[in-house]
């Protein structure tokens, strides 16, 4: 009896030192960045499971800032590669290069090596350097030579679309979107926000640097003490993975994903990696949540992340004016959504 006791007092202890860091984290963001709350549930989902997030918003989204400060937040390696056209997949992954004392080739290993990489407008390059990120992103290895390296750990790709700006651009094909556990769709912020955005804006000032003086941005006055460590993320990871998963919600998963694979108005449906990450993102959700427990909701919350940019539409429901998101949130309504948890449709 005092066994079982002590036990659950340290669970219980567990469970409050990672609900205190998941909070913690948070309110570090929020110093810097106003609102964003559903983006940086997504982004702490993505790291707790180790999948990666596709986030798909117009510039100016807070996108970059975002990120950068959840890095500092958890003392993570951060960088930042902006896609081009002429990127070679060198450029992301590393290359051997000839020192001329040695006469011997050496290593230099690419900015992929970190443990959040932001992958700005991924679109923007050829399809051989997706190719080169995304296969790293699966086996979490780099070939560079003939030596392999191994990524650190953890690793986290956060990669960035512009919905609208499509010229120049390099669809990424559904085999390749669907390496992403997540595709988040990011909106414009409500007017509270964006009101609370300006006057953070205005209050910066600036810094004297040299013989003059340099305008002080969102950058400069990010807290650099990070609010958590790295045995705080594998805690929140371990505990991730002693949620309880009932075998109703299972059954719910697959119900879901079988369902894109036989509607009439999809032609291509979830593949089973798709239950995979519904699962694992339900999971994450409850541990922010404070749950120890998956419970519907988090199915129907998180049904669009990971559901809709693994299905495509058949040429007869695009004609007809049908929404890859609508069609999702019909099926979810037959399962017991209600419009709260689904959304509306743009």
């Amino acid at each position: 009896m005092n066994s079982s006791a002590a036990s659950q007092h340290e669970v219980s202890e567990e469970v409050l030192k990672n609900a205190q860091f998941i909070q913690a984290v948070r309110d570090q963001v929020a110093t810097v960045v106003v609102g964003q709350d559903e983006v940086v549930e997504r982004l702490l989902i993505s790291l707790f499971t180790g999948g990666h997030i596709l986030l798909q918003g117009v510039p100016g989204l807070a996108k970059t800032l975002l990120v950068s400060v959840l890095s500092k937040s958890i003392d993570l390696d951060f960088s930042r590669i902006q896609f081009t056209i002429d990127l070679l997949p060198s450029d992301i992954l590393g290359s051997q290069i000839l020192d001329q004392k040695t006469n011997e080739f050496v290593t230099r290993t690419g900015p992929i090596f970190t443990n959040l990489l932001l992958a700005d407008e991924i679109n923007r390059a050829a399809p051989k350097v997706q190719g080169a990120l995304l296969e790293a992103m699966q086996e979490r290895k780099v070939t560079i030579g003939n030596e392999t390296f191994s990524l650190p750990a953890p690793f986290l790709v956060i990669a960035t679309q512009n919905p609208v700006e499509q010229a120049g651009t390099f669809e990424l094909p559904e085999a390749q979107l669907d390496r992403f556990m997540l595709c988040h769709r990011l909106d414009y912020p409500d007017p509270s926000e964006e009101r609370e955005v300006l006057k953070r804006n205005m209050a910066l000032g600036i810094r004297r640097e040299d013989r003059g003086a340099v305008v002080n941005t969102e950058f400069d006055v990010m807290q650099q003490q990070p609010v958590g460590t790295a045995d705080d993320l594998v805690a929140c990871m371990q505990a991730v993975n002693d949620i309880h998963v009932s075998d109703t919600f299972v059954e719910h998963v697959i119900e879901v994903i079988n369902r894109t694979r036989n509607h009439p108005n999809i032609e291509l449906g979830c593949s089973p990696r798709a239950g995979i990450a519904l699962v694992k993102a339900s999971r994450a959700r409850a541990l922010i949540q404070g749950r120890n427990y998956v419970i519907p909701e988090d199915l129907f919350v998180l049904a669009e992340d990971v559901i809709l940019h693994r299905i495509r539409l058949n040429y007869e429901a695009l004609a007809d004016g049908l929404t890859g998101k609508g069609v999702l949130q019909d099926m979810l309504r037959d399962l017991g959504a209600t419009p709260s948890l689904v959304g509306r449709e743009d």
